[in-house]
């Protein structure tokens, strides 16, 4: 029964745009994780995809060859020895969803930070994704250089030593560099053996009240079902406290739009547990850890197209305060990273407006006022924050918003 076991790890594959995360996450959990329209159809990842896999062992191969995802060794015929169960949470490389990776950063326990051994490194959203995990708080990294098939040895370790210039100085200056092909899954056995040595399950506290980050919702009823038949609205996250069980009433907050009196607000919206969703199977309870889908009894038209990312879910009345206005205690990068011109950073100014990334929310904050090291914001859209949390800082850049540093907050 050990197969039923809830993901108990995130994993996030971060990097380039076309450097291989989505095909990686295939090799590694047999799932193509981008499953959009828009997705298949431009051959890049826009939403965050997410896929599970179960780590497994031989007992008579020896290491690296012994790890593997496959239940039955093809070497030996045998079983192999389940080792944990992960979800991976692939978030998009291109420069313009820049956002979305963030708010997937949020649910992120380690990450893989895919480099091609094809490519000059680092390319722009090599170096912004870097950043970006050091900003969440990420501290375990494995690289890969992947496509290792379309270079010739000496490319490659040319490649190879460019890696290690970049990430000198940075806080994945010690993470070992995997050479990989994700397309024939060569080297796939010694990076599962790495992800199990780097990448450890962290310590979860269920006895907390269950707190949920939304990275994704889904109206799951296709077109023409009958009345009777239709489904409540389906929450994509992962809780990082607590635990949920079927039939719990739940909070999701900041919640909806309301326009009443010439007023605007948000409201937290009410519902309870229909079922819970873990590595593929029904379960009655869940916890911290992997990817999870909460079904629910909300209109779907709430949910679809991911209507309710960025709100947090929880139990009533347990969940961190309503924000409109943030004060953030910050610091700002030398240079602004995503652009090959690397342009310096200037002071925060009154009035500008800045993209903040809060847990899986992102916003827009007007700047009110700005102290030394403290800004505070009127944000266009409310986020659920308490003290000591981290954001993400981002200005508008050539077009295009730019990491330019982080903070947290007050």
């Amino acid at each position: 029964m050990v197969e039923y076991k809830q993901p108990e790890c995130n994993i996030g594959l971060t990097g380039h745009v076309d450097h291989g995360k989505t095909t990686l996450v295939a090799a590694l959990s047999g799932v193509w994780a981008a499953r959009h329209s828009e997705e298949l159809k431009r051959g890049i990842t826009i939403k965050l995809g997410y896929a599970d896999t179960t780590f497994r062992r031989c007992p008579e191969c020896p290491p690296p060859e012994c790890f593997t995802t496959k239940e039955i060794c093809p070497i030996h015929n045998i079983p192999t020895i389940f080792l944990r169960k992960i979800s991976f949470v692939d978030a998009p490389g291109h420069e313009s969803l820049m956002a979305t990776m963030l708010s997937g950063a949020a649910l992120m326990d380690g990450a893989i930070l895919v480099i091609a051994a094809n490519e000059e490194c680092p390319q722009p959203q090599t170096r912004e994704h870097l950043v970006a995990l050091e900003i969440i708080g990420i501290k375990n990294i494995v690289i890969v250089q992947n496509k290792i098939d379309a270079v010739d040895k000496q490319k490659a370790i040319e490649n190879y030593n460019q890696i290690l210039s970049f990430i000198k100085g940075t806080i994945a200056e010690n993470a070992p560099i995997i050479p990989i092909s994700s397309i024939y899954g060569t080297n796939i056995d010694y990076l599962i053996q790495v992800l199990e040595d780097r990448i450890k399950t962290p310590p979860r506290d269920s006895s907390k009240p269950a707190r949920m980050y939304i990275a994704r919702s889904f109206d799951i009823n296709k077109p023409g079902i009958r009345p009777m038949d239709l489904k409540g609205g389906v929450l994509g996250g992962s809780l990082i406290q607590g635990r949920l069980r079927v039939g719990d009433e739940i909070e999701i907050s900041p919640g909806l739009k309301v326009e009443q009196g010439g007023k605007v607000y948000y409201e937290p919206i009410y519902t309870y547990v229909s079922s819970l969703m873990a590595g593929g199977h029904f379960l009655e309870e869940v916890g911290p850890g992997g990817l999870i889908g909460v079904g629910t009894y909300l209109d779907p038209t709430i949910t679809k197209a991911d209507g309710l990312v960025g709100n947090i879910v929880g139990k009533p009345g347990t969940l961190p305060p309503i924000q409109d206005n943030l004060t953030i205690k910050f610091s700002l990068l030398e240079r602004a990273v995503g652009t090959k011109e690397l342009h310096r950073v200037e002071q925060l100014k009154p009035r500008e407006n800045l993209m903040l990334v809060v847990g899986s929310a992102v916003t827009l904050g007007t700047v009110a006022s700005v102290h030394r090291d403290e800004v505070n914001l009127i944000l266009k859209r409310p986020v659920c924050a308490e003290s000591g949390m981290r954001v993400a800082i981002s200005r508008m850049i050539t077009g295009r918003w730019r990491l330019i540093g982080y903070g947290y907050v007050q």
